[in-house]
């Protein structure tokens, strides 16, 4: 049987376990991480296989997920490389910012890479992940790591240029955020807590779930929603005014730029 391994043990490593547990996936799975509590929780968690030896989890491998932090992609490499890889595998890295071309020479050719940028929502398998894949890598293999994120979620392949805009556009924080500070400025103007989490609520995820079903332009839903004059009308121009826009587009910048910085510190 085919068997994945994880290097790291974080919080999209967990996520990503449990969407793969909740689809029934019956491939064993290795976990990698220097804190052994981290190991002991996905074990009790999701019937996982914890390895503390880097080289006994990377000899397992036959999809190797780089899962830790991209400051510590660069080293994490350098010790496989110590000990280097003699079969073919493929290595899928969830490390925001870091190209391909930096990922495939830090290792020997034998190992081909992917990128994917999986969001937590995977957890319940309503996930979105991104897809990019190296040169080399065959159909064959490409379909296997298209498959495994399938079983989480929905699945798109974009350009690797694309992958930054991906990354700062796609979170699920956006949401959370959003329905954060609609529910309290709600509750600011007298709304009970719990009403006011589902009035928040049905304006962001029922109103972009009924986007999702309509053959509606979202310009048209949009229209149908905002009287010209009236209340929703006056909150959207008073938004507008207060720049909205110019705020989320600042936000997105700032996050490309972040994930920029990733690869730059990339040795």
């Amino acid at each position: 049987m085919k068997t994945i391994v994880f290097l790291g043990a974080g919080r999209i490593t967990s996520a990503l376990i449990a969407g793969l547990r909740l689809a029934n996936y019956d491939h064993p799975i290795v976990v990698h991480d220097r804190h052994p509590e981290k190991l002991r929780a996905l074990k009790r968690q999701h019937r996982v296989e914890a390895e503390s030896n880097l080289a006994r989890a990377v000899e397992r491998a036959e999809l190797l997920i780089i899962a830790v932090r991209p400051d510590c992609v660069s080293g994490l490499l350098k010790e496989i490389a110590a000990k280097p890889v003699k079969r073919k595998i493929i290595a899928i890295s969830l490390a925001a910012g870091i190209p391909l071309s930096k990922l495939q020479s830090a290792l020997n050719k034998t190992v081909r890479w992917a990128r994917a940028m999986p969001s937590p929502v995977c957890r319940s398998g309503q996930g979105l992940t991104a897809l990019a894949f190296s040169r080399g890598i065959s159909a064959a293999k490409q379909k296997e790591v298209r498959e495994l994120f399938l079983s989480v979620g929905a699945v798109v392949e974009i350009p690797e240029k694309q992958f930054d805009a991906f990354t700062v556009t796609f979170s699920s924080s956006h949401g959370y955020h959003a329905l954060a500070t609609l529910t309290a400025a709600a509750e600011a103007l007298g709304l009970d807590h719990k009403i006011a989490g589902i009035a928040a609520a049905h304006a962001l995820a029922d109103g972009i779930a009924a986007w999702r079903r309509s053959s509606s332009s979202l310009q048209e839903l949009l229209q149908e929603a905002v009287t010209p004059g009236g209340i929703a009308g006056t909150v959207i121009e008073s938004l507008e005014s207060a720049g909205y826009r110019k705020i989320i587009a600042a936000g997105l910048r700032a996050g490309a730029k972040r994930a920029r910085r990733n690869a730059a510190r990339f040795r």
